[in-house]
């Protein structure tokens, strides 16, 4: 299934109108701040009624507007799906503070029912946080492609933060209150639920991890020539039932309540790239941690494939504009086979050496597609 078209209304600096997307590759050509990558993120806003760039609904809206609506029609069968698609238009409105999102005129309440309706993978400058940002970063990466291909996941750990919350709360209040003693039968209650969801998303992030592992780096080994590279995942709890995870709380009570938090589990998680025996990323040139970056995204939407028998959207934000001819052509190739590709570039790039037949071609300028 592709995105037919794409209609906009106070998004960004997107001009008001609807335009057609009909195509296998859409290539946006045009300078710096004219509204490429706006256009990218309004398609990435009807798969998953958020922002790739971590912005603010309210920020999307364009400046003097009150409101703004982007909406998309789809069209076709999924690739390696024979079902028929299940939706022909999503919308979001976003007026007086509120999304709501539509599908096919009704109204969904959790934006997870988005989720196999269109699902894009963006490859984007930031996506070089995944290799030398946070240890949250490169955990908000696999959490998205696990949940990209198990729904249930995100419901889990949904679960898990709601209860972590209340358990921060707690100790927190504990900490300042100097009142430790008397959290132990809200601890004693809370527990429980939080060893129940957190050994959960330990299970099914071991698995994943070991999946990704091979995908990523056979991928890796194809493009380099290097010696594979493999994914490491450390969970934080070393414990793996519910009566040690358990215990371990009970046990490390006297370090959360002072701290106010709790120090220890899925939320303090790691994920390591080895080559070897050694930690490879702190070690990796500028030049390998991009292409690194970028391998992570093209694994993940293999791994998309391989788990779900379908393809996915693919929003590639100047990606290729880092890399040189050899690395271009070889990361091109390395690409996963894709329902539709959004890619953007400078009026410089040589793009027409990209283009296939039937991909359409915009010039972007002050945030009006037009023919390029």
């Amino acid at each position: 299934m592709i995105f037919g078209s794409l209609r906009t209304l106070g998004f960004r600096n997107l001009a008001d109108g609807e335009i057609n997307t009909r195509g296998k590759e859409v290539f946006l050509v045009g300078e710096n701040g004219q509204g490429k990558t706006n256009f990218l993120e309004a398609v990435y806003f009807c798969s998953y009624a958020s922002s790739f760039r971590g912005a603010a609904d309210s920020e999307l809206v364009r400046e003097g507007e009150l409101h703004s609506a982007v909406a998309a029609h789809f069209t076709g069968s999924p690739a390696g799906d024979s079902e028929r698609p299940l939706y022909s238009e999503v919308r979001l409105t976003y007026e007086q503070h509120k999304k709501n999102v539509y599908l096919d005129g009704k109204r969904i309440e959790d934006r997870r029912d988005l989720l196999g309706v269109a699902p894009s993978i963006v490859f984007c400058h930031e996506d070089m946080e995944f290799v030398t940002g946070s240890p949250e970063r490169r955990r908000w990466f696999f959490d998205q492609t696990l949940g990209l291909s198990d729904p249930g996941y995100l419901e889990d750990l949904r679960k898990y933060r709601r209860v972590l919350k209340t358990r921060n709360a707690l100790l927190k209040t504990g900490a300042v209150q100097q009142a430790g003693p008397a959290l132990g039968p809200l601890l004693d209650a809370l527990d429980p639920q939080l060893a129940f969801y957190g050994l959960k998303l330990m299970e099914k992030r071991q698995l994943a991890a070991a999946g990704f592992s091979q995908t990523f780096g056979t991928l890796y080994e194809e493009v380099t020539g290097l010696d594979k590279l493999r994914l490491r995942y450390v969970p934080s709890w070393k414990e793996g039932s519910l009566e040690g995870i358990g215990g371990f709380l009970e046990e490390h009570r006297e370090k959360d309540i002072p701290a106010g938090f709790t120090l220890s589990g899925p939320h303090r998680d790691r994920y390591l790239f080895i080559r070897g025996e050694r930690e490879f990323a702190g070690k990796a040139s500028t030049g390998q941690r991009r292409l690194l970056a970028l391998l992570l995204r093209v694994a993940q939407a293999r791994r998309f494939s391989e788990l779900t028998g379908k393809y996915p959207v693919l929003l590639l934000d100047d990606v290729l504009l880092e890399l040189d001819l050899e690395k271009r052509g070889k990361f091109l190739a390395a690409l996963p086979p894709y329902a539709q590709a959004f890619f953007t570039f400078l009026p410089d790039e040589p793009y027409h050496r990209y283009r296939r037949a039937g991909a359409l071609v915009y010039r972007v300028s002050r945030g009006s597609l037009g023919p390029a």
